[in-house]
């Protein structure tokens, strides 16, 4: 497994609060990816669990470049680029397997019809989550906050309907997930 927390500290100060924004958040995605992938292996789904939690705990890592003062963030970018901004700081430490899962973590994973249609500050470029280790990170990052951090996991009809907010097809996409991950019947259709 990568040393995650060596990467983490080339970019954050460890003590200061959006370090401890990262962290807690990070650590309860990966918490919940784990259970996740155990649930799944349980299944016969072979995942890679080494990847998953450090993939989680990396995932957001490009919020240090984005403006959320909220979240302690004072960079200059909009904060829907925080995933791809963090894929482009572990692609250049040439970490690309992981720099996908930043990339494909927002919301259910962004289309391209998403980006275009919403004309997001992004590349022209499909962004939802493909590979099953994908999935279960973009996934378990739905029930957890950075502004409420440290608070328990949302429950699924409190993620359905923040989804339902970006519309339809994110909260098809969700539902997807959910029914793959969880190993249950696809959610209905109302929020």
């Amino acid at each position: 497994m990568i040393d995650y927390n060596s990467i983490i500290e080339k970019f954050y100060t460890a003590g200061t609060p959006l370090h401890e924004v990262l962290m807690v958040h990070s650590k309860q995605v990966a918490d919940l990816s784990l259970e996740l992938c155990k649930l799944l292996k349980g299944r016969g789904v072979a995942i890679d669990e080494e990847f998953v939690y450090a993939a989680a705990m990396l995932h957001d890592i490009g919020i240090i470049k984005v403006d959320a003062p909220r979240i302690h963030c004072l960079g200059n970018e909009p904060y829907i680029k925080h995933g791809i901004l963090g894929a482009e700081m572990l692609e250049s430490m040439g970490l690309k397997e992981y720099a996908l899962v930043c990339e494909r973590h927002t919301g259910a994973g962004l289309t391209l019809d998403d980006i275009k249609s919403q004309d997001l500050p992004l590349p022209l470029r499909d962004m939802t989550p493909q590979s099953i280790e994908e999935k279960v990170v973009c996934y378990a990052d739905k029930f957890f906050s950075k502004t409420h951090l440290g608070e328990a996991a949302r429950d699924i009809e409190t993620v359905r309907k923040q989804m339902a907010r970006f519309g339809e097809k994110s909260l098809a996409r969700f539902d997807e997930m959910h029914a793959l991950l969880c190993g249950c019947e696809p959610q209905p259709r109302h929020a």
